[in-house]
């Protein structure tokens, strides 16, 4: 019994040394770094568009995106909408909440990732889903839409993650 406590002891020492041992926590909860300044600020774009084509839409048909359309009609309105924001936007949320526990980059290659990773969201998933929901409410091309939205959230990231002077404390 004394051995397999002993065993149990070095491989957790081990595990935790070479930062392999995976918790639930990590998936669902991002440290406290700007790693989760990221993730708020990605999904303030993401409820905006949920927010909006929640208030504005009233019919199924009315949606732009095949796969919401889909879910609303199945599910109704506000629960098919919930369901499909959350199955799409958990892969997000994970990479971004394991990347702030894994992810170690040296000073020099941090502010080049930074920036890309700012600017992939921005485009990608800020200014889709900015696009979105200004849709709504302002008649506008779409990718002039998307281009304010992804412009909107570099200035904000700039400004409160501050990719250009990285920390990184542990």
């Amino acid at each position: 019994m004394e051995s397999i406590r002993k065993l149990r002891g070095r491989k957790e020492a081990q595990n935790n040394k070479l930062g392999a041992l995976f918790s639930p926590k990590y998936f669902f909860l991002p440290r406290n770094n700007y790693w989760l300044k990221r993730t708020v600020l990605v999904f303030a774009f993401i409820m905006f568009d949920y927010f909006s084509t929640l208030v504005f839409c009233r019919n199924p048909y009315e949606e732009a995106n095949p796969y919401a359309r889909i879910f609303m009609e199945n599910f109704g309105l506000p629960l098919g909408l919930t369901l499909f924001v959350m199955m799409a936007n958990l892969p997000i949320y994970i990479t971004l909440s394991l990347d702030s526990h894994i992810i170690r980059f040296p000073f020099k290659i941090a502010v080049f990732a930074e920036v890309f990773v700012d600017t992939v969201f921005s485009w990608f998933i800020a200014g889709l889903h900015f696009s979105g929901a200004l849709s709504w409410f302002w008649c506008s091309p779409n990718l002039m839409c998307q281009a304010f939205g992804a412009f909107l959230y570099l200035v904000m990231a700039f400004l409160f993650i501050k990719p250009h002077k990285p920390r990184y404390e542990n």
